[in-house]
């Protein structure tokens, strides 16, 4: 309490008169030095109330700021020597706030990250740079950089900082230069590691750019942080230079090569959250080619992307399916991006303008990586690859070719052919589905037996097994009711039948 009352004394002493403006030192020193949380946090709330009140009250020197030692020579007055001084002391406190963004405790973190936010909109109203015409902007693009600076440290996760910071996001000005600032942080950071990645600092940047909540509409950009009737105002609120902003700082972020957990994140969101908003989807083409080339589960991700570029922006792969064949692996009925994968799959082998060598080695391959899935994964594929068949009957000749291969050795199709024209996949049979109708899981073989009989010609809804896990398939058979079986006997009336009866009453009478 001593200290603060300190402190409160020292600000109405340099708020209340200029003889003692060097008492703000006082108010300085803590923000610098070692000092116990609390008493930063007492100092940074007190030079908040400071320099608010001589932003408002227009002390602080308005223009491109002199050197200090050249504010003393005898061309400027001294109420210019005075606010020079005090716009010094000003850019100190602001340097140390922001070197408080990276201070271990938490409180002390969001109570600098707020006293700078506090500044960039006072800063905002009461500008710091001379207005020479109208239409000049005013917003302190400068002071913002340094809370995107402090945002983004190289060494350590910033992300609960980060997530203090979205409620400022949703203005639309601070939006608007916020990725303006980490699209120049990312070219000044990552230009110093010769393509070589930074985990945190890139993970830090994909936590304050992921949740941009970008508007759809023009009409929906009327939340500002500061009200500015001018061309600059007339700029961010059109629609088309907040696309090329945020643009700008994705294509600038994924130009870097990437962790690969990241590149899973990205390509999450890629789909929904990045390219609607971008005024040209087809620049992130290469970003999405390296994903779909990495393999595995990246590979899957990058499907989402690619099917957005070719069906809705008209963009050519090359040997496109051909990729797409070669990730069919063992994995895909394990990893957790398996329903969305077989959603793009179907789509993606839903035209029935495919040549059927193509269908017929998807239909194989499928089938004989089907021998080691789980239930839960045969249980959606069975119907996938049946729909596959009512979509290209000529593919059916795998199902009704008599008899399969006494020996897998004996089967035509090539496994390990990663060119599915030369698979011989047409030439095979489908005895591997045939096998799974001896399944241990009842409901797999019952599902592998539909192939037995004619197929209907209305497809089956997979959308609901896409999802299906191992827990709610065992959670179906345990919340079964168990049936009672009628039994039809006759009562047992003795080893003997009769004979039983007359010996028993025999003892009986002795």
């Amino acid at each position: 309490m001593a200290r603060e009352a300190a402190l409160a004394a020292c600000l109405e002493a340099v708020l209340g008169s200029r003889s003692s403006a060097n008492r703000v030192f006082e108010l300085l020193e803590p923000l610098a030095g070692q000092e116990e949380p609390e008493d930063i946090v007492s100092a940074a709330r007190t030079c908040s109330r400071l320099f608010g009140a001589l932003l408002e009250r227009r002390e602080l020197f308005v223009g491109p700021l002199p050197d200090q030692d050249a504010s003393l020579a005898e061309s400027y007055s001294a109420e210019d020597k005075y606010r020079i001084w005090m716009r010094h002391r000003y850019r100190d406190c602001v340097g140390c706030l922001g070197e408080l963004l990276g201070h271990e405790a938490f409180q002390v973190k969001e109570l600098a990250l707020c006293t700078l936010m506090k500044f960039v909109e006072l800063e905002a109203q009461y500008p710091l740079i001379k207005i020479e015409w109208k239409g000049t902007l005013t917003f302190p693009c400068d002071l913002l950089k340094v809370v995107v600076d402090g945002l983004l440290p190289t060494s350590e996760d910033a992300s609960l900082l980060i997530s203090r910071f979205q409620e400022y996001m949703e203005y639309d000005d601070v939006r608007y230069f916020v990725m303006k600032a980490v699209t120049a942080s990312v070219g000044q950071v990552m230009q110093k590691t010769k393509e070589r990645p930074l985990p945190f600092y890139q993970q830090n940047v994909f936590s304050l750019i992921s949740p941009i909540n970008m508007p759809n509409k023009e009409s929906e950009i009327v939340k500002f942080m500061v009200k500015q009737d001018n061309r600059e105002e007339l700029k961010l609120s059109r629609l088309q230079a907040h696309k090329q902003v945020f643009e700008k700082m994705w294509l600038t972020f994924l130009k870097h090569k990437l962790p690969t957990g990241l590149y899973k994140k990205v390509l999450v969101i890629l789909h929904d959250s990045v390219l609607p908003y971008m005024n040209e989807p087809t620049l992130m083409m290469d970003f999405l080619t390296v994903a779909y080339g990495i393999g595995g589960a990246i590979s899957l991700l990058a499907l989402n992307g690619l099917f957005i570029l070719i069906h809705q922006h008209n963009l050519e792969y090359p040997d496109f399916y051909k990729k797409l064949y070669s990730l069919l692996d063992p994995s895909i009925y394990h990893v957790k991006y398996r329903a969305r994968f077989f959603h793009l799959a179907d789509l993606f082998l839903s035209s029935s303008h495919l040549p059927a060598y193509l269908v017929a080695a998807f239909i194989k391959r499928l089938s004989r990586l089907a021998l080691t899935a789980p239930p839960e994964a045969l249980l959606m594929v069975i119907p996938f690859i049946c729909n596959l068949f009512r979509r290209h009957p000529s593919c059916r000749v795998l199902v009704h070719r008599p008899g399969g291969p006494a020996d897998m050795s004996d089967d035509p199709y090539v496994m390990e052919e990663e060119e599915p024209s030369k698979s011989r996949a047409l030439e095979s049979s489908l005895w591997e589905i045939q096998s799974l109708q001896n399944h241990y899981h009842p409901d797999v073989a019952k599902a592998a037996a539909v192939l037995n009989h004619s197929l209907s010609e209305m497809e089956d809804d997979i959308s609901g097994l896409l999802e299906l896990s191992a827990y709610e398939l065992f959670d179906k058979e345990v919340k079964k009711k168990a049936v009672d079986v009628p039994l039809e006997f006759e009562q047992v009336r003795g080893l003997f039948g009769k004979k039983n009866d007359i010996f028993a009453e025999h003892f009986s009478l002795n």
